[in-house]
């Protein structure tokens, strides 16, 4: 067995340097010795920072030798999504028109994760302004799928679903909108979570649909997201959306059986034209929560496809709106896919969205009498495994915006209803491409979705499998 702390979980490594069988430092260098190795196959980092990393894991060591814990995660390295803001950091959002933009603030997840005790590696890339589902980025470059480097990585957290499952960093926050944590999982072979609107403060963090937006994590296990989730989740005042009370006890959660809970399972749509790999893995999975004691049952959901429509029109209008001082002052610096479709919600009515957004409350009424009998939905988060970097390029050839389109199907509804979601990885295709299966909860009920995830990693060890570095 390898002795590489840069291969340890999230959970392990912090309670290494906390009983001092390890050293922060010694965490921080495996992890930059990753980085200079896997970076340049991978393109995952926008931002690598050794000097400051090695200098911020020594004043942890000093610290800790001297008896002075700053949290449960003192000393471990991280790297986030570039689009969450940290005092006098540079933050791209994977833009041109923000490629020298200093922050003046720091995000509310980032900072509690910063007062746990976690140091900072660098900045991870992303979909230009967190708008793109695949990895491409007009100015920065593809990012690269660790266990097959000529497939995307989905997006927009492309850069940290690739550098978790490399094991570059011990997790990363990414966001998710549309599917931008759950298909970066799915195609990475690692654990995301989409929280709940609410769940997690947003402030500091790069707007891009001020009614999808979500913050979460991802990392090798669903222990691991537990452990970050209850360290983010909370009221903020900053944040007037955050939401005020008891934050559950997530990582106690983790720690409990699947006996006694029922799982439904779609009898449409998310069953519909999958991929036959994909379509075999649900099926293994299905098999492996039986025997783990969960109950199994059919579920009829309402319609998808106007859920799915709801939350695209949702978020063009919203994203728009952000952006349209710089779509007539600055149009030149914007990569072409995501100018056309930012300015595709600018010919959206006000009536419409308005009416779109009136209508998200019957729905999710509709959704939760629909599931009113089961603990959690499981599905697959897309139909089909990582297709390949130059197929899904929009200026590779026409076929491009239908693969793309077909990615994203079994995100959007989530987003649209502001459930919680939790993807863990599942299998592998023939051809070593990851699978990964999406858990769909009841609002502001991570900890079941993370239970569920928890026993079935216990079961199998999908995610404890890290792809292999690239022949030169």
């Amino acid at each position: 067995m390898s002795t590489e702390p840069a291969l340890m979980s999230l959970t392990a490594v912090a309670s290494a340097i906390a009983e001092k069988r390890l050293s922060s430092r010694e965490a921080t260098q495996s992890c930059l010795d990753r980085i200079a190795k896997w970076q340049p196959h991978l393109n995952a980092f926008m931002a690598i920072e050794p000097d400051e990393a090695l200098r911020a894991a020594d004043a942890a060591d000093a610290a800790l030798a001297n008896g002075r814990r700053r949290g449960p995660l003192h000393g471990v390295p991280l790297a986030h999504k570039d689009m969450y803001y940290e005092e006098g950091r540079v933050v791209t959002c994977g833009s041109r028109i923000r490629r020298d933009f200093i922050a003046t603030t720091t995000s509310t997840a980032v900072q509690r994760l910063k007062d746990a005790g976690t140091i900072r590696l660098g900045s991870l890339q992303m979909a230009e302004f967190a708008y793109g589902p695949t990895g491409h980025n007009a100015h920065f470059g593809p990012v690269h799928n660790p266990f097959a480097p000529d497939h995307i990585t989905g997006g927009s957290s492309s850069g940290s679903g690739s550098a978790v499952a490399a094991r570059l960093t011990f997790a990363a926050l990414g966001s998710d909108t549309g599917g931008s944590i759950r298909m970066p999982a799915h195609f990475c072979g690692v654990t995301g979570l989409k929280t709940t609107v609410g769940r997690v403060s947003r402030a500091g963090a790069m707007p891009l649909s001020q009614s999808l937006d979500t913050v979460g994590p991802l990392a090798r296990s669903a222990e691991d997201c537990a452990v970050l989730l209850g360290l983010m989740a909370g009221a903020d005042p900053a944040d007037p959306t955050a939401v005020a009370g008891l934050v559950p006890d997530y990582a106690a959660a983790t720690a409990e059986a699947m006996k006694g809970l029922t799982i439904g399972v779609p009898g449409a749509f998310y069953v519909d034209d999958l991929d036959a790999e994909v379509a075999s893995v649900l099926d293994a999975t299905i098999a492996t929560l039986k025997r783990e004691g969960a109950k199994v049952v059919q579920v009829d959901l309402p319609d998808q496809r106007q859920l799915s429509g709801a939350a695209q029109l949702v978020l063009a209008v919203e994203a728009a709106a952000f952006h349209k001082r710089w779509m007539i002052e600055r149009p030149q610096d914007y990569g072409a896919q995501v100018l056309m479709r930012l300015q595709n919600g600018l010919a959206i009515s006000g009536v419409t969205y308005l009416e779109t957004l009136r209508w998200r409350g019957p729905a999710l009424a509709a959704h939760n009498a629909a599931t009113a009998g089961v603990d959690a939905v499981i599905a697959p988060v897309s139909p089909v495994p990582a297709p390949t970097i130059a197929e899904s390029d929009v200026g590779g050839g026409p076929g491009a915006e239908a693969v793309i389109q077909r990615l994203t199907r079994f995100t959007r509804p989530i987003n649209y209803l502001g459930l919680p979601s939790l993807a863990i990885p599942s299998g592998f295709t023939r051809k070593g491409l990851p699978v990964g299966l999406q858990l769909i909860g009841r609002s502001f009920d991570e900890a079941k979705l993370l239970r569920i995830g928890a026993a079935f990693q216990r079961a199998t060890d999908f995610h404890e499998k890290a792809p292999q570095l690239p022949l030169a």
